[in-house]
């Protein structure tokens, strides 16, 4: 299993903003198992991170000559825009990441407040009709020895 840290990718990426104008920005794009970071243009910036909990799936993949274009819907319906260059794959590699993420979530790894489900209780011992049968409990030997 992938730590948290582990580095996927690591690239440009461009993110559209918000203002009016909808500019596209440039980024450095960090995807780990668990999150993706952007880290702005300026240095003493602060990295904005959407976790994939916060994560509803990628969506609306276009591809044009030089972009691939694609959408991150976050679990509040909040739509984030992005674009890449076509050859970088970079909302595939977010997708596989995050259905990776939502599969572990699913199972109960990396929870420490999910244990996994217990064993189911043993069938009791059948007493066979035959002694001496390899089915019944009073056989002595490597087989059986209660």
């Amino acid at each position: 299993m992938k730590s948290p840290d582990e580095v996927l990718r690591e690239g440009e990426l461009e993110k559209r903003s918000d203002s009016l104008f909808q500019l596209w920005k440039k980024k450095r794009g960090v995807l780990t198992s668990d999150r993706l970071s952007l880290f702005p243009a300026s240095p003493r910036a602060r990295p904005k991170e959407l976790r994939f909990h916060s994560i509803l799936k990628v969506d609306c993949v276009e591809r044009t000559g030089k972009y691939v274009y694609f959408t991150i819907v976050t679990t509040d319906h909040k739509e984030i825009d992005f674009r890449c260059a076509g050859e970088s794959c970079w909302n595939a590699a977010i997708a596989l990441a995050l259905i990776d993420f939502q599969n572990r979530r699913a199972l109960g790894f990396g929870s420490p407040c999910t244990a996994p489900p217990p064993a189911p209780p043993a069938a009791p011992a059948r007493p066979s009709r035959f002694p001496g049968s390899p089915d019944s409990p009073h056989l002595h030997g490597s087989l059986l020895c209660p």
